[in-house]
């Protein structure tokens, strides 16, 4: 896999089924499982947006967050990053992984594009790509 998903992704896709993030994850767990890498930074993340999340149950946290794990590869870290460093932690996290790119909605990393030469993608633009065939031979 040459991306690696934001958490925002993953709890989007937990409280919005039908959604683009719901689409990106479903889509890319669904063909990569075991293959797709996160970071201890990215299921940190996860779990404590989703207990913020009042329409979330706090009860359900653990066992999204062992979802999640159940099809993803943990990478170890080599340093650790506070809750707010969006930006170092999953370019970070993307090297580790050998991925190129992140996918995220998070308006922050969307807006500088690309850092340390990872590249941030929204889900619906990575979505249009997945998805659209490749050009006709010769055209």
């Amino acid at each position: 896999m040459d991306i690696m998903l934001a958490p925002d992704v993953y709890v989007n896709a937990s409280v919005a089924p039908g959604t683009p993030p719901d689409h990106v994850v479903q889509r890319v767990l669904g063909k990569h499982k075991g293959e797709t890498k996160a970071t201890e930074w990215v299921m940190g993340r996860i779990a404590a947006i989703l207990r913020a999340m009042p329409e979330f149950k706090h009860e359900a946290v653990e066992n999204q967050v062992n979802l999640i794990r159940s099809f993803v590869q943990i990478l170890p870290e080599d340093e650790q990053f506070p809750a707010d460093a969006w930006e170092k932690a999953m370019v970070a996290g993307a090297k580790a992984a050998g991925a190129a790119r992140v996918i995220t909605d998070h308006p922050d990393l969307l807006e500088r594009e690309n850092s340390e030469g990872i590249e941030f993608v929204s889900t619906e633009a990575w979505l249009l790509e997945a998805t659209t065939p490749p050009p006709m031979p010769g055209g």
